[in-house]
């Protein structure tokens, strides 16, 4: 594990990265390739030389782990479900479903099977992921220390490739119901012909290319705001974490446990953030502008 205190930050902020080093490679303990090999990174450099398809198999591990547990709750209470007498599970799945239900009849108003479920999931998986900042930073990363793994990062909502991929799939599909709604004319012409339009067939043409940079660069920017807003402040919570684990041990107690309880309306409201500007997103895409 890592000595100074430099050292144990950039230890915790690193990931389990696997990815490809090319023959001839020169490896942290000395070691030669002989040929290009696919293989866990040792440390920050490797896990850099690896390059774009290297992959982070903490962030993915827990991404994936966490959604299966989130199935498995919600499964588990539709299974158990009764009109008598509804235990925990049950009635802390229907407070879920009736909340984000409430909030996708106020803020999405068109018409769409898929966007309550949609909403749902993304609210519960980005909570659970985000609720892994409040495990102890040095428990787990400890524990995997043990079976021979070097890095391991738990909070898969500090990883911006995870936040990205996710803005990248709403991303997706707002393109998607944006054509299907509206047709390739309708989309195209609400990214020409808006904001700025005239009754003047010349002006109006002349307006073209600056309605597509300005519409064509905040169309961009959602995808993107939505992963950097969730991973600044995740990170950003993990990052303090880190630092008051350096503490003495009086001290950690003294500022985890305030900080720890402030964090969960943190996770919880990002979470919320995440999942309404998706709603929000969709609702525009389903606009028909004609």
């Amino acid at each position: 594990m890592a000595g100074s205190a430099s050292e144990y930050i950039q230890h915790h902020l690193q990931n389990l990265t696997y990815g490809k080093l090319p023959a001839g490679y020169e490896r942290a303990d000395g070691t030669i390739l002989q040929e290009t090999q696919w293989t866990m990174a040792h440390n920050a450099t490797e896990a850099s030389d690896m390059g774009f398809m290297a992959l982070h198999v903490d962030s993915l591990g827990w991404s994936v782990a966490l959604g299966v547990i989130f199935l498995f709750l919600f499964r588990l209470a539709a299974k158990r479900a009764t009109s008598g007498q509804p235990g925990g599970l049950q009635n802390f799945v229907e407070v879920m479903v009736e909340f984000v239900d409430q909030s996708v009849k106020e803020t999405f108003h068109g018409k769409n099977k898929v966007i309550a479920p949609l909403a749902l999931t993304i609210f519960c998986w980005i909570f659970l992921m985000n609720l892994m900042d409040l495990v102890p930073v040095d428990f787990l990363p400890q524990l995997f220390h043990l079976m021979g793994l070097e890095y391991m990062k738990v909070v898969p909502t500090t990883d911006v490739n995870v936040t990205l991929g996710m803005s990248l799939s709403v991303f997706a599909l707002i393109i998607f119901y944006s054509l299907k709604v509206k047709g390739i004319g309708g989309f195209m012409g609400e990214l020409t012909l808006h904001p700025f339009s005239s009754d003047n067939l010349f002006l109006k043409i002349l307006l073209v290319p600056v309605n597509f940079l300005l519409e064509g660069v905040s169309l961009i920017a959602k995808p993107i705001s939505l992963a950097l807003r969730l991973f600044g402040n995740l990170y950003a919570g993990e990052l303090i974490f880190i630092l008051i684990a350096l503490l003495p041990f009086w001290a950690q107690w003294a500022l985890s446990v305030p900080w720890a309880i402030f964090h969960i309306l943190v996770i919880t409201l990002q979470a919320f953030i995440f999942m309404m500007l998706t709603i929000v997103y969709l609702s525009m895409a389903h606009e028909d502008s004609h």
